[in-house]
């Protein structure tokens, strides 16, 4: 692989993946793509950045060509709780986006497209504990939905046109460079701002609503480490589920406030969020990842905890107790 494309490169996952990506193939070999977001300044004066509509082939096809591209990256999406409110715009991005970046990719003979799937991908009519890899796929929400076409799709152009297309479920992400949004796991997140300003947060799951998560570092070097792994050993392709720790809202309080003095959470729920929580699991079986390309997270709760703390302490000119 000589270049790489990252769309959505201003995006949660994006813009940490795009350096990871340039520290491994060098920065001039990956072209950071955004839109609407605008792309942070230390990736635009790292290396080459352009602007990509993934709902526009024509676009995806020239930065394909222009940027003499071989494999993708795209991260671009529209998440869970905006997808439910912008149900056209997420089926432009979601749906049609990932049909041009396939499209575009196979016409162009590239190596390899990585298109990372979700935990929404499952439903309410899934396993819940230990979700197996391959299972009932039936979810409720327009994101859901999408991941599954998302998967399938990839499939489809793996084994019918030789596209190699490979992608892993990602649980919650967690991450202390980028605000919260209005994700569903993004309490996760918020809760550590919240204890380093105010010592309080006020959460919108319930205490007891536990899902999947995983610390950013290990979600980027799942998705490199998938990159990476030997085509012939791959069973699966698009669709493998990824593990690192599952908590409830009430158990990640617990962790900070042994770290926060002082710091307490209360619950004001949002039936919208709690219902997409509801959906999807409390826990993966990822032994196909762990077997077909020896995927290992590095990072527990009390792990995550500490290093969030540490570093949006920093961020935020505070200390973390």
């Amino acid at each position: 692989m000589r270049r790489i494309l990252v769309t959505g490169a201003a995006g949660q996952i994006g813009s940490e993946l795009v350096p990871a990506l340039r520290k491994l193939y060098g920065a001039d070999n990956v072209v950071a793509a955004g839109h609407r977001t605008p792309i942070p300044d230390d990736i635009k004066l790292a290396g080459p950045c352009t602007t990509v509509d993934v709902c526009s082939y024509e676009e995806v096809d020239a930065a394909i060509r222009h940027h003499h591209v071989d494999t993708v990256y795209h991260m671009s999406s529209i998440l869970s709780a905006l997808a439910e409110e912008r149900r056209d715009v997420a089926h432009q991005v979601n749906i049609n986006g990932l049909y041009n970046v396939l499209e575009a990719s196979a016409a162009n003979g590239l190596e390899r497209v990585m298109l990372p799937s979700s935990i929404a991908a499952f439903g309410p009519d899934t396993p819940r504990d230990n979700t197996p890899n391959d299972t009932l796929q039936r979810p409720n929400t327009l994101y859901g939905i999408s991941k599954v076409f998302g998967e399938l799709l990839g499939e489809y152009y793996c084994s019918k046109l030789g596209l190699d297309v490979r992608g892993a479920r990602l649980p919650g992400i967690i991450s202390w460079k980028t605000e919260p949004t209005a994700g569903t796991t993004d309490y996760a997140v918020a809760i550590f701002y919240g204890a380093i300003r105010d010592r309080r947060y006020t959460c919108y799951l319930g205490p007891d609503t536990r899902l999947p998560m995983m610390y950013m570092p290990d979600a980027i070097r799942s998705i490199i480490d998938l990159a990476q792994a030997d085509f012939d050993k791959l069973k699966h392709h698009a669709d493998f589920n990824v593990g690192a720790m599952s908590f409830t809202p009430s158990e990640l309080a617990e962790a900070v406030g042994k770290r926060v003095p002082g710091f307490t959470m209360d619950y004001e729920l949002d039936p919208r969020r709690q219902a997409i929580a509801d959906s999807w699991p409390n826990s993966l079986d990822d032994g196909a990842a762990r077997r077909e390309w020896a995927w290992a997270p590095r990072y527990d709760l009390g792990a995550m905890v500490d290093d969030m703390l540490e570093n949006l302490g920093r961020k935020l000119g505070t200390t973390k107790a």
